[in-house]
């Protein structure tokens, strides 16, 4: 990869591209909720005028295949047709969160399933003549593995599950990996996973050691795709290219307590964290989703611009950092107002009102990178 930047932008934004179901069945699909999908070429434009040119997408899966092996990747095709056409640069979601209805994830058939879908995937992008291809097979298997698996808030809604389901998402991780491989031998593999840190009371040395091995469990997703645990999964060091942190302002906390927050003691730098996620496994990084919500926006996002720029200074290759996600959204669940983005609701027409406060911060940024570039 050289010395030349990753990505087209080191700032860049991340599309809501949740299509989980819902408990009583429904289907989230926030790619149509936010009417992204409806204006997905004034969304890009908006995005060039603030400077950023990569963005993190997400495939569909339920959409483009509502019966078995019958594939429609029209929803696909339009977001590849504007990014080409706005010289928009999109990292792909193959799966995030979501898969057909037909389908158990627990079976070996999820995986052949979803093999085969993103082998039609690498049809789509060869015949779309896109340059540079970045794929994430599966986004933050360790968070579904925990939500859906042991705490049964996300789909499949299951508890004491969570291991068997994050072996069957890097067993579908590993095989798509290896058809991208085959098929685009010069698309690059990305890994988003969530990074965080627990904090043990240290009066009691069992809290403590409980809280470090649950802290270090965020490494084991990494570790299977490589190949370093359980290799009986299939994975291997060469599928584990690009690093995506994922860190947001409640990514750290007491064991089995509250969230510790910046300015306390215990809070751990930003800079700390992607720096150990580095050193273990020397691949280029980039910060692939972080954001908070209402007024905190501005004072997060320079706070991670600052870590990441420290980190960088300290010798970590960090690529890029990406506000996700980048319009407001729907809640998952109670369908509340979500003030998490750069942009709000849409209207009628595809306007969205900017927040203000955030989007001074950003240009500012931004003006600086150009600035130090030159």
């Amino acid at each position: 990869m050289g010395s030349a930047p990753l990505f087209a932008s080191f700032l860049q934004a991340g599309f809501e591209c949740s299509t989980h179901k819902l408990r009583d069945g429904r289907r989230l699909d926030l790619v149509h909720s936010t009417q992204h999908d409806r204006f997905v070429d004034q969304d890009y434009l908006r995005l060039r005028d603030i400077g950023i040119r990569t963005v993190r997408e997400g495939l569909r899966w339920h959409l483009i295949e509502t019966e078995p092996g019958k594939y429609d990747f029209s929803s696909a095709l339009r977001i590849l047709d504007a990014a080409a056409q706005h010289g928009i640069e999109i990292i792909w979601d193959g799966l995030h969160f979501g898969w057909p209805d037909f389908l158990d994830i627990f079976t070996k058939e999820w995986v052949d399933a979803f093999a085969a879908f993103i082998h039609e995937f690498t049809e789509t992008l060869r015949a779309s003549g896109t340059s540079r291809i970045f794929i994430a097979p599966v986004n933050e298997i360790s968070f579904l593995s925990w939500a859906g698996g042991d705490e049964d808030i996300l789909n499949p809604f299951c508890r004491g599950r969570g291991h068997a389901l994050k072996q069957q998402l890097v067993r579908g991780a590993v095989a798509a990996s290896r058809v991208i491989r085959k098929e685009l031998p010069k698309a690059l593999l990305v890994s988003p996973e969530p990074v965080i840190h627990i904090v043990g009371d240290p009066t009691k040395p069992d809290d403590v050691r409980q809280a470090e091995e649950y802290r270090t469990a965020m490494f084991q997703s990494w570790d299977m795709i490589a190949g370093r645990l359980e290799p009986e999964l299939g994975g291997d060091e060469s599928l584990l290219e690009i690093i995506g942190v994922n860190f947001y302002d409640r990514n750290q906390w007491w064991n089995f307590g509250k969230t510790i927050r910046r300015g306390e003691p215990e809070y751990r730098p930003f800079r700390e964290i992607v720096e150990e996620v580095y050193l273990r496994y020397r691949r280029p990084i980039f910060i692939a989703e972080t954001g908070t919500e209402n007024a905190e926006r501005p004072g997060w996002f320079s706070y991670m611009w600052d870590e990441s720029q420290a980190a960088i200074a300290a010798g970590v290759p960090v690529e890029g950092l990406c506000l996700y996600p980048i319009v407001n959204h729907p809640g998952w669940v109670d369908n509340r107002h979500c003030e998490n983005g750069l942009w709000d609701y849409a209207s009628p027409q595809g306007e969205r009102e900017i927040y203000r406060p955030l989007e001074l911060e950003v240009r500012k940024r931004v003006k600086t990178e150009a600035r130090n570039q030159q």
